[in-house]
């Protein structure tokens, strides 16, 4: 191949994300885009989304509305597709048909292509044998010098067919932006299959084609696609085509160094969102799967990422994926939320979870213009009690700082939106305490609470750690411990191990359900 590489045209970046609609948007893939899309906007180009869906039988359309609507929710966007058009158009293969069978008779009239008329059985056997001695399995090139008579008598009898590439017995290399020079001797390889028929042309014909029509300029794609690449280089030669730069970014494995899979956990961007990964988490956690700014720098924003983004920061070798990142920078992410669209993402896992549900009434507020605004109500579930997005976003706002996912919000705050708690009685007790010593502890917090008139969070807490400190030693246990009094108030409230200060807790609970929950927490004790 000729080692000066060419632009469609001169100057202008045109890359693409061509995924197959066969299954749900997976990491590996939106990785892919987002590299593509980053290298585009930093160089002022344009980032082209085209759906490959010649795979009739695996193809779904709801694989390639979750590939558009994941890509839009991550953050990138394309320039041309098959949902707003485009001058290189159409942007599915399905809809190309007259394009490649165009290109197949070129190839088959110039005899650089061949119909190949043998059986599935026939080259099975050819593959064992070949095998069976030691030698790459290729194929044979029995149908390459068929006389032209014979092919017009097998295509009169419908005889099932294939079209194959005349591989001419060469090497071929590339220079790879980033591994640099590949090579390939392409004497081991044998005539490939272009296409099925003039209406099933298949992956590396189609997509030399289509990257020529659409005037791609760079490739960028995963390295399991370097073997790929000579075919398409001999086809783009055959055709007359210009060659595109390609880059071959490396795979993400899995923590034990294999291909990431679905035994790894979620691999699925739908499902990293059910999970409650922002966007820009995963966007950031995404491209420090393979590059890097050349520093120790961890949070990027996709501002910066596109200023940033350079292909020769991509490393050649393999990215771990590394769970326990991805949650310490969704962490991050999601305590920089405003803490009013933060409660807006965590009420739909509320309601997900059926902790609260919401119901639609008429504003009680005069309507703007004459008309009349609906609006949410949000009601606890178990108990019919109406809780005002006020509430919500206080119970939202002590959790803020723990919270790695959003999902989290759920198992973190369920205690708010239960009538009643269960728990083991042993969780109410600190250190060495016994029975009496939490009973003595619950009475205590529940004469000091019945006395406390301004129920806020400062309130609580000036009351109550100083009583905390009287406590321990009443008790004759180690001075100035408050553990023994605000552990017991602070299970007595939630019910867990761990959780957010009592205080806090406290005041969103109110004072009612506060004593209330101690009362309950003393009959835990007394009962058992």
């Amino acid at each position: 191949m000729n080692s000066e590489f060419k632009f469609i045209q001169p100057g202008e970046v045109r890359v693409r994300f061509a995924p197959s609609p066969t299954g749900f948007l997976h990491i590996g893939s939106a990785r892919t885009a987002l590299f593509n899309f980053l290298f585009a906007k930093k160089n002022n180009g344009f980032f082209i989304l085209r759906i490959e869906d010649t795979d009739k039988e695996r193809t779904r359309l709801e694989y390639e509305q979750d590939i558009i609507e994941n890509l839009k929710w991550l953050g990138i966007e394309w320039d041309e597709g098959p949902d707003i058009g485009g001058k290189h158009g159409p942007y599915r293969q399905s809809q190309r048909g007259e394009i490649y069978e165009k290109y197949l008779k070129k190839l088959l009239e110039e005899g650089k292509a061949y119909y190949c008329f043998c059986s599935p059985e026939e080259l099975e056997a050819e593959r064992q044998y070949l095998l069976s001695i030691g030698q790459p399995p290729k194929y044979s090139g029995k149908c390459r010098n068929l006389p032209k008579e014979i092919v017009e008598k097998y295509k009169k009898e419908r005889k099932p067919f294939v079209i194959r590439f005349k591989v001419p017995p060469k090497k071929v290399w590339f220079n790879d932006l980033i591994r640099g020079k590949i090579e390939f001797d392409m004497s081991l390889s044998g005539d490939f299959v272009i296409a099925k028929g003039f209406d099933s042309p298949l992956y590396n014909f189609a997509c030399v084609v289509d990257d020529f029509e659409m005037r791609i300029s760079h490739v960028i794609r995963a390295e399991d696609h370097i073997s790929n690449t000579p075919k398409q280089i001999l086809l783009q030669e055959a055709l007359g085509f210009p060659t595109p730069y390609y880059a071959h970014i490396p795979l993400i494995l899995g923590p034990d160094r294999s291909k990431l899979s679905k035994r790894h956990g979620a691999t699925s961007i739908s499902e990293y969102k059910k999970m409650g990964y922002l966007p820009e988490a995963l966007v950031n956690f995404m491209a420090l799967l393979g590059w890097n700014p050349g520093d120790s720098r961890e949070f990027f924003s996709m501002s910066s990422l596109i200023k940033e983004f350079s292909l020769e920061n991509v490393q050649k070798s393999p990215a771990v994926f590394n769970i326990k990142k991805l949650d310490f920078l969704n962490g991050f992410y999601i305590r920089q939320k405003p803490l009013e669209k933060l409660t807006e993402l965590c009420v739909f896992y509320l309601i997900e979870a059926g902790l609260i549900k919401v119901e639609f009434a008429e504003s009680q507020y005069p309507p703007a213009y004459g008309a009349k605004e609906i609006v949410p109500v949000y009601k606890i579930s178990e108990t019919g009690e109406e809780i005002n997005i006020e509430t919500i976003k206080k119970i939202v706002e002590i959790y803020q700082q723990r919270l790695k996912r959003l999902s989290e919000i759920v198992e973190l705050t369920d205690f708010f939106f239960k009538k009643e708690l269960t728990y083991e009685k042993n969780l109410l007790k600190w250190k060495d305490m016994n029975d009496e010593e939490v009973l003595k502890a619950l009475d205590r917090l529940e004469n000091v609470l019945h006395k406390i008139k301004e129920w806020d969070r400062k309130k609580l807490e000036e009351t109550l750690m100083e009583e905390a400190r009287k406590f321990s030693e009443d008790i004759g246990k180690e001075a100035g411990d408050r553990g023994y009094l605000l552990w017991p108030f602070r299970v007595a409230l939630t019910g867990k191990k761990a959780s957010a200060g009592p205080f806090e807790i406290a005041e969103i609970l109110e004072k009612e359900k506060t004593i209330l929950r101690i009362k309950r927490a003393k009959e835990l004790i007394k009962s058992s």
